[in-house]
C-alpha cells in the first residue's frame, strides 16, 4: 500500500534483432537468452513478447550487405522494413518502434557519413531522415535516432511531416554516453567501429549538465520521448531529466549491464532474479517512465506470478 515505485510489464521495451535468412536463431554469445534472428522467427518472438503484456518491441536490423552509406537502413525492401510489415500484421497491436542509425548498416560502423576519417555530421542527416520515412512507411509506429548527430530529430521530424507520417512520434536518443557497456551490443548488432571510437558524437560520462543541454534541444526539435543511456549508471542523469523536463522519459538498461547479471548468476555468485528487479526497479525510482531492456521478458513472467 505504501511502496512509492512501482514496476510493471507496460514499462518496458523488448529489443530485438532482425537477421536476413529464414530459420535463424543465433545466440548472441555475450549476452545469454538473447539471439539475432530471421524475419519468421523474430514474429514468434514478438507473439510471444505481446503475450506476456510486455506492449513494445524496438527492432535493430543485421543486413546481409553493408557498404561505405548504409544504403540497407533506408532500403524500403531491407530487413527491418520487411520485419515491421511481418510482425504488424501477425501481432497489430504489439507497439513497434524502430532503432535510427546507420552503423549497423555501414561497413565502416560508424554511425554517419565518414569523410577522411571524420564522421560528417551534417551529411548524415539526409540519410536518416530517408530511414525514418522508410520505417514509417513499412508500417513502424515510432522511430528512435540513436546516432547522436546534432539537428537530426529536426530534420527526421520534417522528413516524415513531408511525407505524410505526421503523426509518427519520435523517442531521441537524447543523452546517450560513449560508454563501454556497449560492449556486448556490438556483437549483436555487428556494429563495432572499424576506426577509432564513436567519442567525437557521444556524450562524455564525466558530464552532467551537458545531458539537460542535449535533451532540451532535441525536445526542441521535436522529440516526442526522450531517452537517456545507458541507465545504471547513469540514474543521476535520468533523476535530473525527470526533474527538469515535462516530457515522457525512457531509459536503456544496456547490453553491459544485462550481460554482468547474467554471467555472475551463471556463477552462482548472485541471485540474478532478484537483482535483476532490483535494477530495474531503481531505474524506475530514478524517473523513468519507460525501460528499454532484455530482461523484458523474464521480468515479465516473474511479475505476471
Amino acid at each position: 500500500m505504501v511502496r512509492e515505485t512501482h514496476l510493471s510489464t507496460d514499462d518496458f521495451i523488448y529489443p530485438l534483432f532482425v537477421t536476413f535468412g529464414k530459420g535463424v536463431r543465433k545466440p548472441i554469445s555475450s549476452m545469454p537468452g538473447c539471439f539475432q534472428e530471421s524475419i519468421d522467427e523474430a514474429v514468434k518472438n514478438a507473439k510471444e513478447v505481446y503475450s506476456l503484456g510486455i506492449p513494445s518491441i524496438i527492432l535493430f536490423g543485421i543486413p546481409e550487405h553493408k557498404d561505405e552509406f548504409g544504403t540497407g537502413a533506408y532500403d524500403d525492401n531491407g530487413v527491418v522494413q520487411n520485419a515491421i510489415k511481418a510482425i504488424k500484421d501477425a501481432v497489430p497491436d504489439l507497439y513497434v518502434i524502430t532503432d535510427v542509425c546507420m552503423c549497423e548498416y555501414t561497413n565502416h560502423g560508424h554511425c554517419g557519413v565518414v569523410e577522411k576519417g571524420e564522421v560528417e555530421n551534417d551529411k548524415t542527416l539526409g540519410l536518416l531522415a530517408m530511414e525514418s520515412v522508410s520505417h514509417a512507411k513499412a508500417g513502424a509506429d515510432m522511430v528512435a535516432p540513436s546516432d547522436m548527430m546534432d539537428g537530426r530529430v529536426a530534420a527526421i521530424r520534417s522528413a516524415l511531416d513531408e511525407n505524410g507520417y505526421s503523426d509518427t512520434p519520435i523517442m531521441a536518443y537524447a543523452a546517450k554516453y560513449a560508454s563501454g557497456f556497449y560492449g556486448p551490443f556490438r556483437e549483436a548488432a555487428e556494429s563495432t567501429p572499424q576506426f577509432g571510437d564513436r567519442r567525437s558524437y557521444q556524450m562524455d560520462p564525466a558530464n552532467r549538465r551537458e545531458a539537460l543541454r542535449e535533451i532540451s534541444l532535441d525536445i526542441q526539435e521535436g522529440a516526442d520521448i526522450v531517452m537517456v543511456k545507458p541507465a545504471l549508471s547513469y540514474l543521476d542523469i535520468i533523476a535530473d531529466a525527470k526533474a527538469s523536463f515535462a516530457i515522457p522519459l525512457a531509459a536503456y538498461n544496456v547490453s553491459g549491464e544485462y550481460s554482468m547479471v547474467k554471467a555472475a548468476e551463471q556463477l552462482g555468485w548472485i541471485d540474478g532474479k532478484r537483482v535483476m528487479l532490483e535494477i530495474l526497479t531503481s531505474i524506475r525510482r530514478a524517473g523513468a517512465d519507460l525501460i528499454l531492456t532484455y530482461h523484458a521478458k523474464e521480468a515479465a513472467e516473474i511479475l505476471n506470478g
